[in-house]
Formats: C-alpha cells, sequence, structure tokens
C-alpha cells in the first residue's frame, strides 16, 4: 500500500515556475515507476510526465517537453515535477500516482495508487 500526497500548487504568472512534491508512504516506494497526471476542468485526465523506479528513464507529453522535468529521490520517498516557462494552458489539478507494475506511462489505469492533486493556476 502506498499513499501518496502533492504539494506546491499555487497561483503563478505565465511565464513562471513552480515546483511540485508528491511524498509517499510506504517501503516499497523505491520500486514504483511514478507519473504526473493533470485534469482541466471539463478534460480528461492526462499524463504529463513520468520516471522509473531508479529515476534512470523518464518520459514526457509533448506539450510540456523541454519546460517539465520529473525527478526523484528514493532517500527521501519523494517524486518532483519542476515546471518552468509555464503557460496559462498548464492550469490544472496535478497528480502524482504509482505503478507496482510497469505496463507503459500514458494510460491512468496503469497506475494503482493516486494522490488527492494539487491545483496550479495560471495568471496571463
Amino acid at each position: 500500500q502506498v499513499q501518496l500526497v502533492e504539494s506546491g500548487g499555487g497561483l503563478v504568472q505565465a511565464g513562471g515556475s513552480l515546483r511540485l512534491s508528491c511524498a509517499a508512504s510506504g517501503r516499497t516506494f523505491s520500486s514504483y515507476a511514478m507519473g504526473w497526471f493533470r485534469q482541466a476542468p471539463g478534460k480528461e485526465r492526462e499524463f504529463v510526465a513520468g520516471i522509473s523506479w531508479s529515476g534512470g528513464t523518464t518520459y514526457y507529453a509533448d506539450s510540456v517537453k523541454g519546460r517539465f522535468t520529473i525527478s526523484r529521490d528514493n532517500a527521501k520517498n519523494t517524486v518532483y515535477l519542476q515546471m518552468n516557462s509555464l503557460k496559462p494552458e498548464d492550469t490544472a489539478v496535478y497528480y502524482c500516482a504509482a505503478q507496482s507494475l510497469f505496463v507503459g506511462w500514458r494510460n491512468p489505469t496503469g497506475y494503482n495508487y493516486w494522490g488527492q492533486g494539487t491545483q496550479v493556476t495560471l495568471s496571463s
């Protein structure tokens, strides 16, 4: 069992930066692939970024590639999402999620555990 708690969201101007954190409970955190997703009002939840259990492999949605960076610190049971050059279309609730058995990055149904989400709002 893994519990995930996101933090770091807020209101930021377009062009600014935020770093989201996802703190995980449980001794097996380092064995999970992790992902960040987001969901804007009226839209489906979409994949943002993923990272392998070791941190050696990362994967990004085209819409955030070059602007966002996912990383993890297994000693701290935490995964991060550094978001730079933010745009109004990045406004959403951001969720972190964990996969116990890697089945792919993009499909939310492949993730076993989810956090409660943190709101990111861009002002133009």
